[in-house]
């Protein structure tokens, strides 16, 4: 059974653990999840691709096979760091409750969730609750920063091989069944140096990126419309250049923010920044920071028609959506491992000052995932 209370508690514990990232400061709350879940007595171990960022790993195993438990088993899988926590809070920014609200970094994004996957595997094992495949809690760090030390490495070497996958890691039960991919890009201008005064005889790095920026934000490549996604984006997100007012600046760099379709073609798109950029200047390199690709999944699958249904029996509407923003759903579909997203956070408060989740959201939201792998273990027999 799930105890509000003790999911309360536990909210406001984890939240009262700083793991902002950057800087990656994730051990100490790390070895709490560990020690949290060890306490159960289920297999926890922690698998560390970067030190003092380790990844928990929970398994309560079913009563299958071993062999058979293991192929077959559902993950549940958040993340536990965050965004810095910035300035301008009026609330304490690593833990307070007020008014069914509970505030903090990470609230919503994404140690409430993270609670609730805790207070589920308790739940079940005080419950002695009898279930055939294993149930899998994988709490992962950097995923604030692109998980490459976190979900992916777990992913590519083999240590989490689940049947499916749930991604904690959304807000007000919503069904992440859709996602745009992203690409993040530096592009870096060489001009020539000149007096300010006599600016004719240099070329001017600024500038030419000024121009380039103007024909980038006019890019209209072809996509297919999506029913649960907006049009692709382009953001510039930081640009420096220049050494001081009255010289002609010979370097600029801008960093670039572009969220694609499915269907669309990460490499193809970098070609069209390429020949953009070349229609100002043949002095200039493009480096790729980041590729994630698009996703989708058949929202009729039994994956996801489950857990609406499982919603459903507490009156809660897990609306079917996509997302413009990133979370790990992307990085299954290279394994062929169905994988959707929901959470229990409040909307439009991640990464926010005064961010916050509500707690009987929260709670709800756990009687929920609980319900949910209960009905799936019973329905995928």
């Amino acid at each position: 059974m799930i105890h509000p209370r003790r999911l309360t508690a536990l909210t406001k514990k984890v939240i009262s653990i700083n793991s902002e990232n950057p800087p990656g400061n994730e051990l100490v709350l790390a070895k709490f999840i560990e020690w949290d879940m060890k306490s159960l007595r289920i297999d926890v171990r922690t698998y560390t691709y970067v030190k003092g960022r380790p990844n928990v790993i929970a398994i309560l195993k079913g009563s299958w096979p071993r062999s058979k438990a293991k192929r077959e088993a559902i993950l549940i899988t958040p993340h536990f760091d965050t965004v810095p926590i910035g300035k301008g809070w009026k609330h304490n920014p690593l833990g307070q409750i007020t008014k069914g609200k509970i505030y903090g970094r990470g609230a919503t994004d994404d140690k409430g969730n993270l609670a609730c996957c805790m207070e589920v595997m308790r739940s079940l094992v005080e419950d002695n609750a009898v279930l055939k495949r294993d149930v899998i809690l994988a709490a992962t760090v950097d995923e604030e920063t692109g998980s490459h030390q976190g979900i992916i490495p777990l992913l590519e070497k083999k240590i989490l091989k689940p049947k499916v996958a749930v991604i904690l890691d959304s807000d007000e039960f919503d069904t992440i069944v859709a996602q745009k991919g992203l690409i993040h890009c530096r592009i870096q201008i060489t001009g020539k140096k000149a007096h300010g005064a006599y600016n004719w005889q240099g070329i001017n790095a600024i500038e030419q990126a000024a121009r380039i920026i103007l024909k980038l934000k006019k890019y209209k490549p072809k996509y297919k419309r999506h029913k649960l996604l907006h049009a692709p984006t382009l953001t510039v997100g930081v640009i420096k250049g220049g050494d001081k007012v009255n010289m002609v600046a010979d370097q600029c760099e801008f960093s670039v923010d572009f969220r694609f379709m499915p269907g669309m073609n990460a490499k193809e798109i970098v070609r069209d920044f390429k020949r953009i950029v070349a229609t100002e200047t043949r002095r200039f390199k493009i480096i790729i920071d980041d590729v994630q690709q698009p996703y989708e999944i058949d929202s009729r699958l039994p994956l996801v028609d489950v857990y609406t249904q499982s919603a459903h029996k507490y009156k809660v509407k897990a609306l079917i959506k996509g997302s413009e923003g990133a979370t790990a759903i992307t990085f299954f579909k290279k394994y062929r491992i169905p994988a959707f997203a929901t959470g229990f956070g409040a909307a439009d408060t991640a990464h926010t000052t005064d961010e916050y989740a509500v707690i009987n959201t929260l709670c709800k939201g756990a009687k929920i995932l609980e319900q949910y792998i209960k009905d799936y273990d019973a329905l995928m027999s």
